[in-house]
Order: C-alpha cells, then structure tokens, then sequence
C-alpha cells in the first residue's frame, strides 16, 4: 500500500497540477472563441490562484471537522463541476467564475491529499510516499503546454477541461475503495476572523504578484492589492498570536526541520516557478518554435521527475536530509541558470539533457523538502501544516512568475526595445541563483537532522 495510496493521491493532484498551466496554451483559441482578447483572460488565471489562496488556509479545518477523505473526493467533484462550467463558458465572466469555482476544489486537493499520505504512512516509509506523491507537482506544469497545444491544435480547446471528467471520476471511485486512513477528527472552533484576514491576506498577495507579472489590468492594481494583501498578513499574525484556535498557528514554526522546509523550499520553488513561465515564451518567442514543439522539448524534464522516485529514498537513507538537499538544492539551481545560455543554435539534445538532469535534482529536492518538514510534526499538528506548505507554494511559485514577469519588462524599458533573448538570460540567471540559496539553509542543519523519516542512521548502522 506504500505506492498505492500516493499514486491515488497523485492523480487528483496530477489533474489540477496540469490544469493550472494548461490553459495557457488554449488562451487566444479560447479568447477567439467566446469573443474576447488573450491577454484579458489572464484575470481567468488569476481567478483562479486568487480562490486557491482563499480556501487553501481553510482546507485544515474542513478536514478535520468532516473528515480528510471525505474533503478529498468532494473537492474533486468539485472541480469536475468547475471544468465543465469552463467548458460551456460563452463570455469572459462566465469563463472567469468558472475558472474561480474550479479553483474552489483545487484548493482543497494538494493539501488534504498530502495530509491523507502523512497520516496514512509510518514516519519511516514517508520519503518513499513522498517520491511517488511528488511526480504530478514536477509533471503537470512540464506536460501541460505540450497537452494543450496538441488538444487546442488538434481537436478543439474544450478537451482540455472534457478530460479531467473520466480521471475525476476514476479518482473518486478509487479513493474510495483503498484510502482506508484512520480519520481521526478533531472539531475545533472556526477562526472566522483568521479566514478573513488570511484570505484577503493571500488572495490580495497573489492577485497583485499575477498582476504584476502579468499586466492584464493596469498596473496600480497590481501593486495596491499587493499592499492590502501584505497589511492582512500582518494583521493575521497579530490576531493568531492572540487567539487559542488560528486557522493557521505559526507556533509550528517552532519546529525547526518545518521551518527550514518552508523556507527552503520556498526559495527553490521561486526558480521552479518560473521556468514553466520563461522557457516556453524563450522557445517560442525568441527561437520561433511553435507550441507543441515547445512542449516536446520541456517535456523530458518529467521523466528525469519520474526517474528519480526510483533513486530518491537510497539518496536520503545513505547521505541524510542536509546534505542531499543542500547539493540537490545548489546544482538545481545552477541548471535553472544554465537554461539562460540556451540559443536558437543549441542542439535540441543538449538543452534537452540539461533539463533531464534538472528534473531528476529537481524531484529528489522537492521529495526530500516535502518529508523532511514532518519529521518534527507532530500527527494532530498535521492539517495545519500541510494547510501552511500549500499556501506557501503557492506564494512562491506566484512570486517566482513575478520576479521573471518583472525581470523581462525591466531589461526591455532599460534597453528601449522589444522582448529579446538577453532579457531572458537576464531572467534564468536571476531566478536560479534564488534558488540555489535554498542549499544554504538545509546545509546549517545537522547531518542527522530528521533520520527518523530519512532512515540515515539505520543506512549507517548496515554500512558498518
């Protein structure tokens, strides 16, 4: 069961994990379609992180008042519900509130899932849970252009929502015959005005990081609502402090392997986050390959994703957590930046090793970042920390899009002329060299930090 219940896991959160970039691909054949402009569905984008932001802090409570399985096949249902309203979409406000209902059910997806695997597997074998629950993260935004291009090309742009039904429908079915996790509820007061201020605080974040780094309105937007967001937070982390249930306690963050799992973790995501965003626009843009050729090319990373499962747990039971994570950290990055030195007369072979390499460090990074920040967690603690990781993914890999949207439209002002290959060397070597100080912060800890997930000492004892 140690694969079967991650795998199940992986192909609800694989769904919404696609869907999430997909639809870039389809935006002017969508646009055409229901009568608007391309850059105008951007706020479909945004639509969407902004629910995920909302209901993300919420996800905790909902699973332990009703119960985390009960949550999980609900919001895939609720997805489902919201890629067929996406479907039928004839206008740009139908599409936008479809767009944010679907992330109404994403949103409780990655976190209940990941607390339906931490709950469900011994400390020991979470490493090994982890790496298989990890591939649909690496996969779906790799995937995601190449599946819209083919769909949107090739049959029509209303495929790319038509085939989330048959794999909702497969994932509820199947959760419900194999997730027999203990569900221990725990019926703890509502925090209403936590989940007020921490939605405003992250949905505003959000909203004006996309704005930002995507201009679909005008930029005064962007940088209020992001001021407002900001505020929120603060207000938020006053009112925890003071009250006796937060929706979000920042107490975990005395537990210092989760905190050094955000926040590393958060700054890799950075660089992460914004290649899905940069190499297509580079491929496409400043190479002049098409979509789907595009998509063909960043592919490979996926089965370097995939290719690492089978390596990952060995890689921490002999080397530990720091270690591994500071060097998969360091060199991840350092590939992120080397994608900046690509040109229209690389061979395709080499950029396309350079990003098969990256997707294997990439894989054993995030695998070992996701476990090693419930080694000092405890089980009844669990939902509010797989609650605070996906908020703050979610911060980061929008913050990574806006350091790269910001990047490409600084360099283009400064120089005084249009997007250019240099403006996204300028961009690679910035993003990757955020990510690269994630290694700094796993190499402070001790080498036997979290051994008791990783399995380090009992690989040293058999090495003996």
């Amino acid at each position: 069961m140690i694969r079967v219940i991650p795998l199940i896991l992986a192909v609800a959160l694989f769904m919404e994990q696609m869907d999430s970039t997909v639809i870039a691909t389809s935006l002017p054949a969508i646009a055409a379609d229901i009568g608007t402009e391309p850059i105008a569905l951007k706020l479909a984008l945004t639509a969407y992180f902004v629910a995920l932001a909302i209901f993300i802090p919420i996800s905790g409570w909902m699973a332990d008042r009703f119960g985390a399985k009960n949550i999980f096949r609900l919001a895939i249902f609720v997805f489902m519900l919201g890629s067929l309203a996406c479907s039928f979409s004839y206008s740009l406000e139908t599409f936008v509130i479809s767009r944010f209902f679907q992330g109404i059910g994403s949103s409780m997806m990655t976190p209940v899932g990941r607390l339906l695997l931490v709950r469900s597997t011994p400390r020991n074998e979470l490493v090994s849970a982890m790496a298989w629950l990890t591939v649909p993260a690496l996969i779906g935004p790799l995937t995601g252009p190449l599946i819209g291009g083919f769909l949107t090309t090739y049959l029509s742009w209303h495929w790319i929502f038509w085939i989330n039904i048959p794999i909702g429908i497969a994932g509820i079915i199947l959760a419900g015959i194999f997730l027999n996790v203990p569900d221990a509820r725990n019926p703890r007061p509502i925090d209403i005005v936590g989940f007020v201020l921490a939605g405003v605080a992250f949905s505003g974040t959000v909203f004006g990081l996309s704005v930002v780094s995507l201009p679909a309105l005008p930029l005064i937007y962007g940088y209020l609502t992001l001021s407002v967001g900001v505020t929120s937070g603060l207000l938020y982390l006053m009112h925890a402090r003071r009250t006796k249930f937060p929706l979000l306690d920042p107490a975990l963050f005395r537990h210092k392997l989760f905190r050094s799992s955000i926040t590393g973790g958060s700054l890799f995501r950075i660089g992460v986050g914004a290649v899905p965003f940069l190499l297509p626009l580079m491929l496409q843009l400043g190479f002049g390959l098409t979509p789907f050729q595009s998509g063909a090319i960043t592919f490979i990373s996926a089965l370097g994703a995939i290719a690492s499962k089978f390596i990952a747990e060995r890689v921490y039971a002999w080397f530990g957590f720091p270690r591994t994570l500071a060097f998969a950290g360091f060199f991840g990055g350092v590939l992120i930046a080397v994608q900046g030195l690509f040109t229209a007369a690389t061979p395709a072979v080499l950029m396309m090793a350079v990003l098969l390499l990256g997707g294997v460090l990439r894989s054993v990074f995030f695998t070992g970042s996701n476990a090693i920040g419930y080694a000092d967690v405890d089980d009844d603690e669990a939902s509010q920390a797989t609650a605070i990781v996906a908020v703050c993914q979610q911060l980061s890999v929008a913050f990574g899009v806006a350091v790269a949207g910001g990047i490409l439209e600084m360099s283009t002002r400064l120089r005084g002329s249009e997007l250019a290959l240099l403006d996204f060397q300028i961009a690679f070597f910035v993003v990757g060299g955020l990510s690269t100080m994630a290694s700094f912060i796993y190499w402070r800890l001790p080498p036997d930090a979290g051994s008791n997930v990783s399995g380090h000492k009992r690989a040293a004892i058999e090495k003996e």
